[in-house]
């Protein structure tokens, strides 16, 4: 039910060698996960990250990362701010408030007036 999205909050181009194809062209990019249902849109505070390299494509894994990734990822970690943690609540949902008010309100005054 819940659509969960992984926004772009930073990204950077490093100059270290891949170590699969040993290019030098590899991007760093952290995410932040957002929730989007049709009564609210919440930004959490899970932050994640994804080594790429460029040229073949693959994914560089925390296992195979040398001395010199780990120095930059560690650097550029320092450097992401993730948005704060909020709920924006949409419309949909202030009109059903309303609505569950107003039905509170016309039942409470159909009581007093004996109508019920």
């Amino acid at each position: 039910m819940a659509k969960e999205k992984l926004e772009v909050i930073k990204e950077a181009d490093l100059t270290n060698n891949c170590p699969e194809c040993f290019n030098q062209d590899i991007k760093l990019s952290f995410y932040q996960k957002h929730r989007y249902t049709k009564f609210y849109h919440k930004v959490t505070g899970e932050v994640s990250n994804q080594i790429k390299c460029n040229k073949c494509s693959s994914v560089i894994y925390p296992v195979k990362w040398t001395e010199d990734i780990e120095r930059s990822f560690d650097y550029y970690q320092k450097m992401v701010e993730p948005k704060k943690k909020s709920v924006q609540y949409t419309t949909l949902f202030y009109i059903l408030i309303l609505l569950v008010i107003s039905l509170i309100v016309a039942g409470v005054y159909a009581y007093l007036e004996g109508l019920i």
